[in-house]
């Protein structure tokens, strides 16, 4: 069986499925010129895709969603032989998350774009009418991850294009297969020439194209590890253009004393371990009260033992392959490391012999894990999941806290009061109840991170904002007034005249005011005179 890895020829990417080797489709890949001229189109189709009534924009939008239904079943295939997930997962987790967001994004873009009028701050300027618009970009750059390629592009491209900008789109090498299909349902809707543009560049090239002075896109959203993150801001901040990073999790995941310990541990499992734990959302790190600690990690074990792995071929897997064999090596590094200074594998899912050497590996639980490990303060992005025993959730908190990367966390509780207020300790962007992951597929909810997790949020009303940028346009209603009160020609009669408009309306005591109000009045005389 071939090494499930795409492999890069002169001219195309040979894609590969990750759980069986099998050759699924190739990719030809674009020069830098190709790239070049790409951005060079989607910034000449930007003016006409802006200028059309949003109403004419949400028609591909709504065609697009259309067309991902009536091919649901082809797409999901598509994207579980190219990332080795599971079917079910492909669907439950990109597919039907991504129609729910087109859904969303086309519903509200009209009330999210709806100039709005911003209240007066102060009764001086009561003149002045300011309201809120949003402009688009222009070209916006999109560079995806693997391990969900169709779910997280989908929340950035589809409202990128409805608020009125174009799109110049990149996948990892590893899911050419899904980037083309992304292709064929844009080409599909018949979007407008270089309105929508996938390219197949190298990723160390595709930053200097996107970044390239002269000729680089107006904002980038990438979604990858934090080494790269770092560097591509270090490459925006000399054209200052402005990014929207998410770059991934070490999410913990704290279990009271009074948790429904059979959600708990479901949740643990499907949190941490579906798609092979490849999810920058995922359960990774588990502090379990003492009282409740037995009981839970030997559930955990009942489970974690009888999950299957390996090729789904008839809806009958729960952990698919791994995306990368790069990746397994980073798990397996992490483990190493945690056996080597205490911890224990307690519990471990069984893979058939047959796919060792498919990118599989194996569900794994550690515990008398502690944070010298690499496991539990690296991401891991694989089906590893460490559990620690705490005395308090204090303790939890201070331990979930404990890390560079704060982008997801939950708390398992029957007190909601509680777990809100434990929940508002952790430091992580997006924090659930009795739940973890799955707001992902909440359109609506907003979703970044705190510290090295990223910039910026996509989803929901927030992230639609992040395609736009604010514009404000001020209303003068006295513009038949010759000046300002505090424009020149300066005198002391105008000092005077401002010393006296602090008093009336910011002055203490009545008789200030008064005096104030009379300065004042004089003062503004002067708007309508010829001379100061």
């Amino acid at each position: 069986m071939s090494t499930p890895q795409p492999v890069v020829a002169i001219d195309k990417i040979t894609a590969t499925n990750p759980a069986t080797g099998e050759v699924i489709g190739y990719s030809p890949i674009d020069t830098p010129e190709q790239g070049r001229q790409a951005i060079i189109r989607a910034r000449k189709a930007q003016p006409d895709w802006a200028a059309l009534p949003l109403k004419e924009r949400a028609h591909y939008i709504w065609r697009l969603r259309d067309y991902l239904v009536d091919h649901a079943d082809e797409v999901s295939d598509v994207i579980s032989k190219d990332v080795g997930k599971t079917h079910i997962e492909a669907l439950a987790t990109e597919v039907l998350p991504s129609v729910m967001a087109i859904t969303y994004y086309a519903r509200n873009a009209r009330r999210f774009l709806k100039p709005h009028w911003i209240p007066h701050g102060a009764i001086l300027f009561f003149n002045k009418t300011s309201t809120l618009y949003r402009a688009p970009f222009g070209v916006v750059g999109v560079v995806a991850p693997w391990n969900y390629p169709m779910g997280i592009p989908m929340h950035e491209i589809v409202p990128a294009l409805l608020a009125g900008n174009t799109v110049v789109f990149k996948t990892a090498a590893e899911t050419q297969m899904v980037g083309r299909k992304i292709e064929e349902m844009m080409r599909a809707v018949g979007l407008p020439e270089g309105v929508f543009t996938f390219l197949n560049i190298s990723g160390s090239m595709i930053s200097k194209l996107l970044l390239e002075p002269g000729n680089h896109v107006d904002k980038l959203f990438f979604t990858g590890s934090v080494p790269v993150g770092k560097q591509l801001m270090a490459e925006a901040a000399e054209t200052l253009t402005p990014v929207c990073l998410e770059l991934g999790g070490n999410d913990a995941m704290l279990v009271c004393a009074d948790a429904n310990l059979e959600r708990a541990v479901n949740g643990a499992v499907w949190g941490g371990l579906q798609n092979s734990g490849q999810s920058c959302g995922g359960v990774e790190r588990i502090y379990v009260h003492k009282d409740v600690y037995e009981p839970f990690v030997k559930l955990l074990k009942e489970r974690v033992d009888n999950l299957r792995q390996g090729p789904d071929s008839n809806y009958d897997v729960d952990v698919g392959a791994m995306c990368t064999k790069r990746q397994i090596q980073t798990i397996q590094q992490q483990v190493d490391d945690a056996l080597a200074k205490g911890a224990k594998i307690y519990a471990q899912a069984k893979i058939d012999p047959a796919h060792a050497k498919a990118n599989f590996y194996p569900a794994t639980v550690l515990t008398e894990v502690d944070h010298t490990m690499e496991v539990m303060q690296e991401e891991t992005f694989g089906p590893v999941l460490g559990v620690m025993k705490v005395d308090d959730m204090d303790q939890a908190v201070e331990l979930a806290n404990d890390s560079k990367l704060g982008l997801t966390g939950s708390v398992w509780s029957s007190s909601n009061r509680r777990a809100v207020e434990l929940g508002r300790r952790i430091k992580a962007g997006v924090i659930t109840f009795n739940d973890h992951l799955l707001t992902h597929g909440m359109a609506e909810t907003p979703w970044g991170g705190f510290k090295e997790s990223g910039i910026g949020r996509s989803h929901g009303r927030l992230g639609f904002d992040e395609m736009t940028e604010p514009q404000v346009l001020v209303r003068e209603w006295l513009f038949f007034t010759k000046r300002n009160v505090f424009w020149h020609p300066y005198s002391k009669e105008v000092y005077s005249g401002m010393r006296g408009t602090l008093d009336l309306f910011y002055g203490r005591g009545l008789m200030t005011r008064l005096q104030g109000l009379i300065k004042f009045s004089i003062l503004s005389l002067r708007m309508f005179t010829r001379k100061g």
